[in-house]
């Protein structure tokens, strides 16, 4: 990693570590290890290296200039008195710089809130709003397969199909917050790809609706998600037209397909509804004819209701990690989803008009973060309908 490089991630730590709490749990199945913070002459928060790593089970090694951390088998060499340390060959980032203090070796706090969750997500998460690291073994079990089920008793072959919006000469908002020349069809692939590596790692097939820069049309992509498919996921960034503080709105919500119940929500559909101008030949036609059509059939007016179900683990997952507040799960008519025959969801990550938000979401851990928490959300969807259809065919009724 480069000079900017890291200039770039040690801002995102920093903004990360403005308000620590006093002090951390490691959630395990071994227990419950609470473990204070300090400060260090900086005034980042840190944490004496030694509780975490017993709690979780392991190792430290010492040398003159390094420091040599491994849990769950993955190796950190952290270079003393340096904000550094390598990791897959890779340098890195830190808030401040590792110290060893009285015999005891000090970590960061950014240390458990983002690099473990980043770089070992099949099986760290962490909840900010309770200051805990919970370590879930069913996602390491889940990412390297066995027996052929995933996370507990999932089943091999879940297709789920992934969708970053908007692309070619459809940008998106502008991202005013945003890095320059960023713009939210940017955003929405970064995250989407990084989700379409987490689902692999956890077992699952993906299909993208798009891999590159390009224009898929509206009424195309719910089509990818066919019958051989799960369920269908597409990621958005939200904004704000220009108004007396509009830059102070922010936060992450989750929308499936229904009519929308709140004037936001409406606002919200036709902002991305609107992306069917770049179609070629396109009239713009009524976000709602699509949808009048879809809750006059039986079948796929129980898909909204699984929807509604999968919108609401997206939602909590999204909120363990997400700085912004938490808006809710919400329904509206957007053309993306209309045409998906399949539970579905819009996921509007974030405001690029809010400057914390836009931050976030433009950041490598950020994105990180986004992305495992929707894949764990989507395994966590899964195994509930394979138990409900176990249920049901031992009871002879249907699932759906």
């Amino acid at each position: 990693m480069g000079a900017p490089g890291i200039a770039a991630a040690l801002a995102a730590a920093l903004a990360f570590a403005e308000a620590p709490p006093r002090a951390v749990t490691i959630a395990t199945a071994r227990g419950d290890h609470q473990i204070a913070l300090r400060t260090d002459p900086t005034g980042v928060p840190v944490l004496p290296a030694p509780q975490l790593v017993s709690a979780l089970g392991g190792t430290i090694r010492l040398t003159p200039e390094w420091a040599e951390v491994t849990i769950a088998q993955q190796n950190f060499r952290f270079l003393l008195g340096a904000p550094i340390y390598r990791f897959n060959e890779k340098l890195q980032a830190l808030a401040s710089p590792v110290n060893v203090t009285r015999d005891t070796l000090f970590l960061p706090f950014q240390f458990v809130a983002e690099v473990l969750p980043t770089f070992i997500a099949e099986r760290f998460r962490y909840d900010r709003r309770n200051a805990r690291l919970v370590e879930d073994r069913g996602r390491l079990l889940a990412a390297n397969g066995t027996g052929g089920k995933l996370a507990g008793r999932l089943k091999s072959g879940h297709l789920v199909t992934v969708d970053a919006g908007h692309g070619g000469v459809d940008p998106g908002n502008p991202g005013l917050y945003f890095p320059r020349g960023v713009r939210e069809k940017d955003v929405t692939l970064q995250v989407a790809m990084l989700l379409r590596d987490e689902l692999k790692r956890r077992g699952v097939t993906v299909r993208m609706t798009r891999t590159t820069d390009t224009l898929i049309a509206l009424d195309d992509r719910g089509g990818y998600c066919s019958a051989s498919c799960d369920l269908f996921v597409s990621l958005h960034v939200n904004s704000l037209a220009k108004r007396p503080g509009f830059t102070e709105r922010r936060g992450f919500e989750t929308f499936f397909l229904a009519e929308a119940k709140t004037e936001d929500a409406e606002r919200v559909a036709r902002m991305e509804n609107e992306a069917l101008r770049f179609e070629a030949g396109s009239d713009e036609p009524n976000a709602l004819s699509g949808l009048d059509f879809i809750v006059k059939d039986l079948q796929l007016n129980e898909h909204l209701r699984e929807s509604a179900r999968l919108a609401e683990l997206v939602q909590g997952g999204v909120g363990r990690v997400h700085t912004g507040p938490d808006l809710g799960v919400k329904q509206a008519g957007f053309m993306v989803l209309t045409s998906a025959r399949r539970p579905a969801v819009l996921v509007e990550m974030g405001y690029s008009t809010n400057p914390a938000d836009a931050r976030y979401m433009a950041s490598t851990v950020g994105q990180r973060q986004i992305a495992a928490s929707i894949a764990d959300a989507v395994v966590d969807y899964l195994e509930e309908y394979e138990r409900r259809t176990d249920a049901a065919a031992d009871s002879g009724i249907s699932a759906r």
